[in-house]
């Protein structure tokens, strides 16, 4: 390896990428006597079927499907808007993205970010004198007042959108891609041997910053960049799947999911750490061999048909969350922030906000149920589509769908098409083919009367986004 880019990894706390991780020793802390650590671990278009226990072919997740037998497996787990951007500001505020006004996904051309005046789960907990970090993907506004430092996160390593919006992006133009340290650009132009290092990187700064908060709890969020395209690759896993290089990739998250339990179990952290893993949203399948599977779902990313909604989801807790549970009630990613200011005694924001604390689901109480009458599935404006117990149903709307796949990093094409009002029974028809919309006229007018009391609600306490003057 050059002494320049020795020199550079350094400089940002890390060792060489192709290094093994050092041990840790165990800390022996008497962990009962403090609040819970978090750990949430985010892949980035990675499609409901991406992971063993959900169904994965052709690449292994061994850690993964670990935390599956060790905890617990939501069937019915949503994102609150199917693309990057929209789907962390709801995973982090607890907020639907229209309340606060961070829609779709950020590029380096957006003069907006994260309002100052919003909650996220760093800032809840900090309450609480939690460490925090995040490593990954941040996609909340890149200039420096919208940088996770400065929404409530002690640590900070990745890039502030996603890897495609660089200057090698086969259909757009873009500058050069930043990777930030705090609040300060290290590299203005991250290429693509740069990108085969991004999971290690992030892995071996989430296991550094472990090992350094051990007597403190913490809270640690690693949104990666992959899955999302371009798919790169460390040495280790490169040619290791038989799906090509998009399970080499999701076998290096898995590996990397596999780190961090095993940081935590050698510091003695396991029994007092909540972890979580999902998606931020469903598979792009434009990209063909490049993509995801969203199984047997409808659609994909950047619509609200379950394709693009309904993401995978385990939860582990040795001691708190029973094994190989199931959970079958509907979730969304909104409900973190409320469930973790349960678990750690943080107050929650002064401002409206729509998760709820889910404890009872994630922790396998005895005839718990989900404690929102309803989840909405927001697109620009409006609500496209409702989830209502055991009912999906969709308001007419245009949306994108596959036509010709793309092969090897090049995109394919979609074609436009409409729906009219349609209803599903999802515990039959997962797939949302069988619209039952003429036969039960009663579960349509509820599910409107829903949707309009979320609007009027959404419309008169909305909030906006920060912005800032570009000169």
């Amino acid at each position: 390896m050059h002494s320049s880019r020795r020199a550079f990894l350094k400089s940002i706390g890390l060792a060489a990428a192709t290094a093994s991780f050092p041990g840790w020793a165990a800390s022996g802390s008497k962990t009962k006597e403090r609040p819970p650590n978090v750990v949430i671990i985010m892949a980035d278009d990675a499609g409901f079927a991406d992971m063993g226990a959900f169904g994965a072919k052709d690449f292994k997740t061994p850690n993964l499907d670990r935390m599956a037998k060790q905890g617990v497996k939501f069937t019915n787990f949503y994102v609150a808007q199917p693309i990057c951007g929209a789907s962390r500001a709801a995973l982090l505020t607890g907020c639907y993205p229209n309340r606060i006004g961070m829609l779709g996904a950020p590029s380096h051309k957006a003069k907006h970010g994260l309002p100052k005046g919003e909650m996220t789960i760093g800032d809840l907990v900090r309450q609480k004198d939690y460490a925090t970090a995040i490593f990954g993907k941040w996609h909340l506004g890149h200039h420096k007042p919208f940088l996770p430092t400065h929404h409530g996160f002690d640590e900070y390593l990745g890039l502030p959108y996603s890897n495609d919006m660089w200057p090698f992006h086969p259909t757009g133009t873009y500058p050069g891609l930043p990777l930030i340290d705090g609040d300060e650009v290290v590299n203005p132009n991250v290429t693509g041997d740069d990108q085969r290092f991004l999971t290690t990187w992030y892995t071996e700064r989430a296991v550094k910053f472990i090992n350094k908060n051990k007597e403190r709890p913490f809270f640690l969020y690693v949104p990666h960049s992959m899955p999302h395209v371009p798919l790169y690759v460390s040495d280790k896993f490169k040619g290791k799947s038989k799906q090509g290089l998009y399970g080499d990739v999701m076998m290096e998250i898995d590996w990397s999911v596999g780190e961090i339990l095993k940081a935590l179990k050698k510091n003695g952290l396991d029994d007092n750490t909540l972890v979580v893993y999902t998606s931020d949203n469903g598979p792009w399948v434009s990209y063909g061999n490049h993509a995801g599977s969203a199984g047997p779902l409808r659609e994909a990313k950047a619509t609200t048909w379950d394709g693009g909604t309904h993401v995978f989801c385990v939860m582990r807790w040795p001691g708190q969350i029973p094994k190989a549970s199931v959970c079958k009630e509907p979730a969304m990613t909104i409900d973190l922030l409320p469930t973790i200011a349960h678990l750690s005694g943080a107050p929650l924001p002064d401002h409206p906000i729509d998760g709820k604390n889910i404890w009872p689901l994630i922790s396998g109480q005895k005839g718990a149920k989900s404690p929102h009458e309803a989840y909405f599935f927001y697109w620009k404006d409006d609500i496209q589509a409702v989830r209502w117990g055991k009912w999906k149903m969709h308001f007419p709307h245009g949306y994108r769908s596959l036509e010709t796949p793309g092969q090897d990093g090049k995109p394919g094409k979609y074609v436009q098409k409409e729906t009219g009002l349609v209803l599903y029974n999802l515990d039959e028809d997962i797939g949302e083919q069988i619209n039952l919309a003429d036969k039960y006229p009663e579960v349509v007018e509820h599910i409107k009367k829903l949707a309009e009391k979320s609007r009027k609600e959404i419309d008169a306490g909305k909030r906006q986004p920060d912005t800032i003057e570009i000169t």
